[in-house]
């Protein structure tokens, strides 16, 4: 992979951490990097470990539980807040990537992290995916 091929995909990476919330085709993202979207796919997943639909909804599972916290938004709201259109879907990859489901996540008690510097919490608190 080239140095422009790297370069391409973090602008492509950092448009997802953007507009996470907005309806993202892959096959868009793909042409934004100048490859085609089997090509983008491999490239990306070398690149950064995770495919780029995965890596989309690790950044929105990461912003939902932000909300989730919150306590204002039900769950429905949370989820397409974040840009995921099927609430199945939604709770299935949130389960996956938390170990609980979000209605479980909001209920659960979050003071702890309040104490947290926001950078240390981002991390703490970020997605991650569950060997089987």
């Amino acid at each position: 992979m080239t140095l422009e091929d790297l370069v391409r995909l973090r602008r492509v990476r950092d448009r997802m951490d953007r507009e996470y919330a907005e309806p993202l085709d892959m096959a868009e993202l793909a042409r934004g990097a100048h490859m085609s979207p089997g090509h983008f796919q491999r490239s990306f997943r070398k690149a950064y470990g995770e495919t780029p639909y995965s890596y989309l909804m690790t950044r929105r599972v990461e912003r939902a539980k932000a909300l989730l916290r919150g306590g204002e938004l039900s769950v429905t709201e949370v989820c397409f807040a974040v840009g995921c259109t099927s609430l199945g879907s939604f709770s299935s990859r949130f389960t996956e990537l938390v170990g609980q489901t979000p209605s479980a996540y909001r209920a659960g008690s979050h003071e702890e992290s309040a104490v947290i510097p926001s950078c240390v919490a981002r991390s703490l608190t970020r997605p991650r995916r569950r060997p089987y």
